[in-house]
């Protein structure tokens, strides 16, 4: 089975457990942040999906400055700012799955013959 740069990529981001437990926290954070939206009725604005963009800093600041640059309107629409808090976490995962790796001393073979 051959191992592309797509294939790597996937089991940086999802095969390991630091980045499985930081996917987990942030699945669970985004599940608080729509109850506590949809759900509780406020006095003042709550300040529930803060957590998300803490979860998701310091990548996803860059995808606001990159925002900015291309204009107010684009950076404070929903359609830039939603893809850029998925893609900051899954760029955060594949960089925790790196780090992981890299501690470990690199890939390990797949199967025992490869060894």
């Amino acid at each position: 089975m051959a191992s592309g740069p797509l294939t790597t990529l996937v089991r940086l981001t999802f095969g390991n457990r630091a980045s499985q437990a930081y996917l987990a926290l942030v699945a669970a954070t985004a599940v608080f942040v729509a109850v506590d939206t949809l759900l509780v009725h406020h006095q003042d604005a709550s300040f529930a999906g803060v957590w998300l963009f803490f979860l998701a800093a310091p990548t996803v600041f860059v995808f606001f400055i990159g925002g900015e640059l291309l204009g107010t309107t684009v950076a404070d629409s929903a359609a830039f700012v939603y893809p850029a808090l998925v893609l900051s976490v899954l760029i955060q995962a594949a960089a925790l799955g790196a780090f992981v790796r890299l501690m470990r001393g690199g890939p390990r073979p797949s199967h025992p013959r490869e060894a």
